[in-house]
């Protein structure tokens, strides 16, 4: 399963600026669109695993990992 996410992005003076829509604090900043891009990629990937990691060292032992879809 690949999701996809909404990045909403924008040119301010010399520079992009761009917010993965759904995800809080996934933000950047980069001289070019295609730069701010790769970014938003690496940032969001990086988010993802470490709520990952966190929810399972919240969730303790005894767990169970559903799949779910909205």
């Amino acid at each position: 399963m690949n999701p996809v996410y909404t990045a909403v992005v924008k040119q301010e003076d010399d520079c992009w600026v761009g917010w993965i829509e759904e995800v809080p604090g996934v933000n950047c900043q980069e001289k070019t669109h295609e730069g701010l891009l790769d970014s938003l990629r690496i940032t969001l990937k990086e988010a993802i695993e470490f709520n990952r990691e966190d929810a399972l060292s919240a969730a303790g032992t005894n767990y169970m990992e559903e799949k779910i879809a909205v």
